[in-house]
């Protein structure tokens, strides 16, 4: 692996010490490499390049390495642009140090003005003085002004033959649609945790230190994708280890428990072991774990494990060690999603409790005592079969209804329009009623059943008390309606003041007292116990004509039942 010139008598941190020299060195990035590859190869190349990704990922790098291979010309002198620069030609060599005239490097969050702006494309007009392109690397592009970027966007769009410009930033968002247009993206990539891992123990290999593969992984975990960060805790790990990387001093360092330790931790919490739960904790704190880190452990293993339940295979992935595999084979018998959703749920609401709670470890105890009790519960669907299993009622249960009065006898009302007539007639109210419903007059029939009570009801006559609310269209609409469809004239007799009882009141008695009917009933009446606070929401009528020949069950389609207590 290449390595950075440098002062020997000064140490130079690893990231900077090993920064990729070619693009080979360049991990995780094959779409940005094979893109420039057939661009050099072509003679295609973009007048400007923009690159983003999160911090470390190798942008500023990238951009340099981009220099170097337009600029390249060969250790013979005669050499054009390549995807392999030779790293020994005065170019390559001023490019690698940071010092060459022609390739400049500027900082948008020191320099962010119109005129810094400006200046660089006064230069920018001036053929290259060594090179082959002049060349613009602006880091953190993102920084500029409004005007700054205003000011770039023509030498940007049409910029001379000579000239290219190479853009980096971690907020490729607040970029300007503007300046992107003109631009090639490439969206770096994370580094996966196998990368960094492969990353660490060749340099670790060129420094002759050793170190245990679970430290290395763990750093690599903790970086996040970033090879800076994963170099910069790596820096850190040789120093505080004396040169001899150790696991648990890796731990220690990153506040980290023993994964081990917090599978076992996560087995307890789903077999309910409370007592053992708060002895785990006490003992990893105690040890240098934080609580937070703990937290977040428990929900990687809870997604960990879902994933095994959907996707038995992963359990043969090398991503998972050997003692996560047998902890998860171990619960995916008796730990459902539905748990697993519950634990997740849990433990992301107590990273904000976590947070508020002047005690973090006192916060992190109760999270997990909630979550332990509640994993333990046996869920609504168990309980069911557990009321039902152990009740003596095996006679069949049937549910009486009382209908209310627009449907007790809407069956044997329903309006029919003869083909020979052309009109119809309403004899009573359920008729109308019934006609309103049919023909979608949704308006209407609302402001007979809530905002009137009806009288008396005749062919051709009709006696009401009507509702200060109601609509002062109302009378006349009904009215028209009455006479378009009978064809007859009709009289409506109107009272203000109080209403009497509506149709709407009586179809809500109606469904109290069948809801009063049904948790009278045994079984019934043993769930509403189980579930302290619950109340009968809806009951859905259904055909009973042959229920008793049936299982003795309420099914959803029957009863829906709501826990307005969430935490019984």
């Amino acid at each position: 692996m290449a390595e950075e010139t440098t002062n020997e008598n000064q140490y130079v941190v690893l990231a900077r010490k090993y920064r990729p020299q070619n693009f080979e060195d360049l991990l995780g990035q094959d779409a940005l490499v094979q893109t420039l590859t057939n661009a050099i190869q072509n003679n295609r190349l973009h007048h400007a390049y923009i690159l983003t990704g999160i911090r470390g990922v190798g942008k500023t790098t990238t951009a340099r390495l981009i220099a170097r291979a337009l600029n390249c010309i060969g250790e013979d002198g005669k050499g054009g642009p390549t995807i392999h620069p030779c790293g020994v030609c005065d170019n390559c060599k001023a490019i690698a140090a940071g010092r060459h005239m022609d390739v400049m490097e500027l900082d948008a969050a020191s320099h962010t003005g119109v005129d810094d702006v400006r200046e660089l494309l006064d230069s920018a007009r001036y053929a290259p003085t060594n090179a082959r392109y002049k060349i613009y690397i602006i880091d953190e592009v993102h920084m500029l002004s409004k005007g700054a970027f205003n000011a770039l966007l023509k030498t940007l769009e049409e910029p001379p033959a000579h000239v290219k410009f190479i853009f980096a930033t971690t907020e490729i968002r607040k970029v300007p649609v503007t300046i992107l247009s003109r631009c090639q993206r490439f969206d770096l990539q994370r580094l996966s945790v196998e990368t960094l891992t492969q990353l660490f123990t060749k340099i670790l290999q060129n420094e002759n230190i050793p170190a245990e593969t679970e430290a290395l992984d763990i750093i690599a975990k903790a970086a996040d994708g970033s090879a800076r960060d994963g170099l910069s805790l790596l820096d850190q790990a040789i120093v505080l280890s004396n040169a001899d990387i150790k696991t648990d001093v890796v731990k220690k360092m990153l506040g980290l428990a023993d994964r081990s330790q917090t599978l076992a931790l996560f087995e307890n919490l789903v077999k309910g072991n409370m007592e053992t739960v708060l002895n785990s904790v006490s003992e990893q704190y105690v040890n240098g774990a934080t609580p937070m880190i703990v937290l977040q452990d428990l929900i990687n293993i809870t997604h960990d494990m879902a994933k095994v339940k959907i996707v038995p295979a992963l359990l043969n992935s090398t991503s998972l060690s050997e003692i996560e595999k047998q902890t998860f084979t171990a619960l995916s018998a008796n730990c459902s999603l539905a748990i697993l959703s519950k634990i997740w749920q849990m433990l992301i609401k107590g990273i904000t409790e976590l947070n508020l709670a002047p005690s973090a470890v006192e916060a992190l105890e109760m999270i997990l005592l909630r979550v332990a009790f509640s994993a333990s519960l046996p869920t609504p669907y168990e309980i069911l079969n557990d009321v039902k299993k152990n009740s003596n009622l095996n006679a069949p249960i049937t549910v009486q209804f009382q209908s209310p009065p627009a449907a007790a006898e809407k069956k044997n009302n329903l309006v029919e329009t003869p083909v020979s007539q052309e009109y119809l007639t309403f004899n009573q109210i359920e008729d109308l009623l019934s006609y309103l419903e049919q023909s979608k007059k949704a308006l209407l029939e609302y402001s007979i059943k809530n905002d009137v009570s009806i009288n008396s009801f005749e062919n051709g006559r009709i006696a009401m008390n009507i509702s200060p609310n109601v609509h002062q269209d109302f009378i006349m609409n009904l009215h028209k309606l009455l006479t378009d469809v009978t064809g007859k004239k009709w009289e409506i007799d109107v009272a203000r003041g109080p209403l009497g009882e509506t149709i709407a009141d009586k179809e809500k008695s109606v469904v109290e007292a069948t809801k009063r009917n049904v948790a009278e009933y045994p079984l019934v009446k043993k769930i509403l116990e189980e579930f302290k606070g619950s109340k009968i929401e809806t009951v859905i009528r259904k055909n009973l004509e042959n229920l008793a020949e049936e299982e003795p069950e309420i099914t959803g389609e029957m009863l829906s039942i709501t826990d307005i207590d969430e935490e019984e």
